[in-house]
């Protein structure tokens, strides 16, 4: 559990917060569309129920729904996420391998437990590239995941540039774990401490595998059967394409993560997904079957926090700081107690 530090003092104060996240949202998308090759694309807000386009996320959290007057009532949902959605646009636009889109997206999870690092309220950079059949790999993945983590660096020197009382913290390398590994090494602890573990040691991490079973039948963490592969054979040992990148909070004294990223299911990889989590019905889905078709592009992606990434980079205490949301009275008082200015 995310404890909010004892003694906290912001930095900046909220005018500058202000001004700094505008300056990280404007230099970092920009980093990261440099580096990945990626053209912005406009994203929706919502999408039709029941195509199977919206993002299940760990398979249990609610969308919020509404139905259309005009088209007589049909439902619609707020995006959760747009993973499905981003490789649909990548067919659609016939992107060559290697270069991709990315886009702002603005979701509402009802279901999320609040906390200093979780909000109803997801802003993200959501990006997807075009990628070969050759490039199904966990060593392609690494390295897309260190030109992710060097625009992150150069975000946080940009800021260290213009509030030099903000110092860089990050190390040079991002070290790669695998979760499987993780679980062997360290069998008596949680996902969540040896996560803590692990960031507080390196300072930034990428652990690789997420959302299949590990060798004692659990998993580090939840992810849906319908967008990341995390059955395939990685070729080196471990099992899963896919990971999150989390770095070492001082101020949370916590692992925090930035970003959950990884190479899109296959149609075999997404028949075996639905099968071990009991949901082979997807397949009738627009898109499920779409795939299942070989008519979609293979694809790799992910997902940054806005927030998250601006909340690390500024030395927040609480991601409602970066971020308009809404709070139980006891978060507000609690923040307030503790000098916490919540946006």
């Amino acid at each position: 559990m995310i404890k909010l530090p004892a003694k906290y003092k912001s930095i900046l104060n909220t005018k500058e917060t202000e001004h700094a996240i505008v300056a990280i949202k404007d230099f970092f998308q920009l980093a990261l569309s440099t580096e990945l090759n990626l053209t912005r694309v406009t994203a929706p807000l919502f999408v039709g129920a029941g195509t199977g386009i919206n993002d299940d996320l760990n398979g249990v959290e609610r969308p919020v729904s509404f139905p259309v007057k005009a088209l007589n009532e049909q439902k619609m949902e707020i995006v959760q996420s747009l993973a499905k959605w981003k490789r649909m646009k990548i067919t659609d636009l016939e992107l060559e391998p290697g270069f991709g889109i990315y886009t702002d997206m603005n979701a509402l999870r009802p279901d999320e437990d609040l906390d200093p690092i979780h909000s109803i309220y997801v802003d993200q950079w959501d990006w997807c590239m075009a990628i070969d059949e050759k490039d199904r790999t966990v060593y392609y993945l690494h390295e897309i995941v260190k030109k992710v983590y060097r625009c992150i660096q150069r975000t946080e020197f940009f800021i260290y540039d213009r509030y030099p009382e903000i110092k860089p913290i990050l190390p040079k390398e991002i070290k790669i774990l695998y979760a499987d590994d993780l679980q062997k090494e360290f069998p008596k602890l949680t996902p969540k401490e040896r996560e803590d573990k692990m960031a507080k040691k390196y300072g930034a991490i990428f652990v690789t595998g997420i959302g299949g079973k590990l060798p004692d039948g659990s998993i580090h963490d939840g992810r849906a059967p319908d967008y990341d592969d995390w059955i395939t054979e990685s070729g080196d040992g471990h099992r899963g394409l896919n990971g999150d990148i989390l770095v070492w909070n001082p101020v949370l004294n916590s692992a925090f993560e930035l970003s959950s990223m990884g190479i899109r299911v296959s149609p075999e990889s997404l028949k075996a997904q639905l099968e071990e989590r009991g949901c082979p019905e997807r397949a009738k889905f627009e898109f499920h079957s779409k795939l299942l078709k070989g008519e979609l592009t293979q694809t790799l992606g992910g997902g940054i926090g806005q927030s998250r990434l601006c909340m690390f980079l500024l030395r927040k205490a609480h991601i409602g700081e970066t971020q308009v949301s809404v709070w139980t009275d006891e978060i507000k008082k609690d923040c307030k107690k503790r000098g916490i200015v919540l946006l």
